[in-house]
């Protein structure tokens, strides 16, 4: 799959999962066809409407999949729950409780041959050529020891699970589908491809951007140590998910990074947003004196734009004692 420069993993031989293969190959080459018909024939709502189910699906995933289910980094009621379902559905990318196992493996075995998308295999299979392949031993033997309580005994993402057939079916595919023929006389070709092909997959390499470039290009202000780095063209790409050096230290603060409502983390405002219409609470934050504390001990000396960070005094971390374990995925 190709190794970045100056690293090295134990060779392994890939199998490829042929079906894969066939099916985002198809995809891919929809969704290029479908940019074409964007400049050529699409009707402006068709365009509209594919934005909007392309922003619904990346809020389904991070809002809903990343921090509300795998990390619990904060808790919603019956309302919202059921559309983060409904936007987790339009994304496909699998159940959300196939989601959030390989997260919660990620993140306890980031960066080894556990992790599903181990970055230490190269840019293209960290990106999307782990979904080409069958799982190393490692993802698998590993992902048995992953708490998943919690999300077994939810009773939507049972629902999800049981019913994905029907209910991804109808989120993913037929009503993006349906929708621009049935109220403006959009083509079946022009909704296909546009709305359902070009739309699935520019969410699916979106968030996996994360996954890439997440974890090679970019600053590492609270852990020098590890491959997860802070993106900001990234992070605006997945409505706020690659403040990525921030998350895999502190993976149970809402916001996904140290930094509040702003226009790099759209997810933080939704979760704001509901949270201020009563429907999402609990919010969970990490205490100031613990970020500066930890990115003086182990920062890399640079904040988010690259810049030389401000050192802290020895009164601003005093007393201050390191609180998280990378390790535990049980919140």
């Amino acid at each position: 799959m190709g190794l970045a420069k100056g690293e090295e993993v134990v060779p392994f031989k890939h199998k490829l999962v042929k079906h894969n293969v066939i099916k985002f190959g198809y995809m891919h080459l929809a969704a290029l066809y479908g940019v074409y018909l964007c400049f050529t024939s699409a009707k402006w709502p068709t365009l509209l409407w594919a934005f909007l189910l392309l922003e619904f699906a990346k809020i389904g995933i991070t809002a809903g999949a990343h921090r509300l289910w795998c990390h619990r980094s904060y808790k919603a009621k019956l309302p919202l729950e059921i559309l983060l379902l409904i936007f987790n559905s339009i994304a496909y990318m699998n159940t959300a409780t196939y989601w959030v196992r390989d997260h919660r493996v990620h993140h306890k075995f980031a960066d080894t041959d556990a992790d599903p998308h181990n970055v230490h295999r190269g840019y293209w299979f960290s990106q999307i050529g782990w979904l080409f392949v069958r799982k190393h031993p490692d993802v698998l033997e590993k992902g048995k020891t992953v708490f998943m309580d919690d999300i077994h005994k939810n009773p939507l993402l049972r629902f999800q699970e049981k019913y994905a057939i029907v209910v991804i079916g109808l989120c993913a595919y037929i009503i993006p589908t349906v929708v621009p023929i049935y109220f403006w006389g959009e083509t079946l070709s022009n909704s296909w491809h546009i709305c359902t092909m070009l739309r699935h997959v520019l969410t699916i390499n979106q968030i996996f951007l994360v996954n890439s470039i997440g974890h090679r290009w970019g600053n590492r202000p609270y852990d020098k140590n590890i491959k997860a780095v802070e993106n900001i063209a990234v992070s605006l790409m997945s409505t706020g998910e690659c403040f990525h050096n921030y998350h895999h230290v502190f993976p149970f603060d809402y916001k996904a990074s140290e930094l509040g409502m702003t226009m790099f983390n759209a997810a933080t405002m939704f979760i704001n947003f509901f949270a201020w219409l009563g429907w999402a609470y609990d919010l969970k934050t990490i205490p100031d004196e613990l970020i500066i504390a930890r990115t003086k001990r182990t920062g890399d000396g640079r904040n988010l734009w690259g810049w030389g960070d401000v050192d802290q005094t020895e009164e601003e971390t005093k007393g201050v004692k390191y609180l998280y374990t990378k390790n535990d995925t049980k919140g």
